[in-house]
C-alpha cells in the first residue's frame, strides 16, 4: 500500500514538473570588430555585424525560437573610438536580403508585441491552463491513491478525485498565471536589454546589441547601418556584408 502512496505521490510531482517550462537569458557571446570579415571602419568607428537568420543559432542565443516570432535579429559590435557619443538612426537602418528587397528595422514596441502574441511564448507556460491540467490530473491520481486505501471503488475515486482536481484547478492555475507572467516578462525585458534600438554609444566603449529586422525576411546579404554623432548630428553610413561574417 505504501508502494501505491508513493508511486502516487512521485506521479504527480512528475505532473507538476511537466507543466512548467522555464525561461533562463541567454547571454550572447560576440568577437570584437576585427574578428569579422565584414570589418568595416567609418568616423572611427570599427562595426562587425552578424545575422541569426538561421532558425537553430537564432534560438540557441535567446533560449526560444524567435525566427517564429516573426524577427530575424542582427548583432552589431562597434568599438566607438570617435571620440564621440554615438546613436545608431534606426529609420535609416536596412537590411538587404538575397534577392536585394530592403527591410525596415522592426520598432522595439512591435518587437515586444510580435514575441508577446507568438505561440513561442505562450508554449512557455499558460497557468490556468497548465493548472487546470496539473489540477485534474493530480485529482485523478490522488484520488485512486485514497480509493485504494480506503478500500472505495478505485474508479469513482478517480472520478471525483478528477473532479475536484479540474474545480481547483482554476485556483491552482491562477497562482501559476503569476508565474507565467513572470516568464513571459522575463522573456521581454530580455529583448528589451539585447536590442540597440535608441541606445546611447558612449565615447570608448565597444558596444554590441541586436537590431530586430521583419520574419518575413527568410534571407540576409547585408545590413545598410546608418549611425550619428549625437553632438553633432553628422551622420556615417556603410553597408556590412553578412555572407562569410567571421574570419577564418
Amino acid at each position: 500500500m505504501k508502494t501505491i502512496i508513493k508511486a502516487a505521490v512521485v506521479l504527480l510531482v512528475l505532473i507538476q514538473v511537466a507543466g512548467c517550462t522555464s525561461y533562463n537569458s541567454q547571454y550572447v557571446s560576440f568577437r570584437p570588430p576585427e574578428a569579422y570579415a565584414n570589418r568595416q571602419e567609418v568616423g572611427g568607428v570599427a562595426i562587425g555585424a552578424e545575422a541569426y537568420a538561421d532558425r537553430d543559432i537564432a534560438k540557441e542565443a535567446f533560449g526560444f525560437d524567435i525566427r517564429d516570432t516573426g524577427l530575424l535579429p542582427v548583432q552589431l559590435v562597434m568599438n566607438n573610438l570617435s571620440g564621440k557619443p554615438l546613436q545608431i538612426v534606426t529609420e535609416q537602418t536596412f537590411l538587404i536580403d538575397a534577392q536585394g528587397n530592403y527591410w525596415q528595422v522592426v520598432p522595439n514596441q512591435t518587437v515586444i508585441n510580435r514575441v508577446e502574441k507568438s505561440t513561442q511564448l505562450a508554449a512557455l507556460g499558460k497557468g490556468a491552463g497548465t493548472g487546470a491540467l496539473w489540477g485534474a490530473a493530480g485529482g485523478a491520481v490522488l484520488g485512486a491513491a485514497i480509493g485504494i486505501v480506503s478500500g472505495d471503488n478505485v474508479g469513482n475515486a478517480m472520478g471525483k478525485g478528477a473532479a475536484l482536481g479540474a474545480a481547483g484547478g482554476a485556483i491552482v492555475g491562477t497562482g501559476k498565471e503569476a508565474t507565467s507572467t513572470d516568464r513571459q516578462t522575463a522573456i521581454l525585458n530580455d529583448i528589451r536589454s539585447k536590442g540597440l534600438e535608441s541606445k546611447m554609444i558612449p565615447i570608448g566603449h565597444l558596444a554590441n546589441g541586436f537590431l530586430f529586422f521583419p520574419g518575413e525576411a527568410k534571407t540576409a546579404r547585408s545590413v545598410k547601418l546608418q549611425f550619428r554623432e549625437m553632438e553633432t548630428g553628422k551622420v556615417y553610413n556603410v553597408t556590412l556584408n553578412l555572407n562569410g561574417q567571421e574570419k577564418p
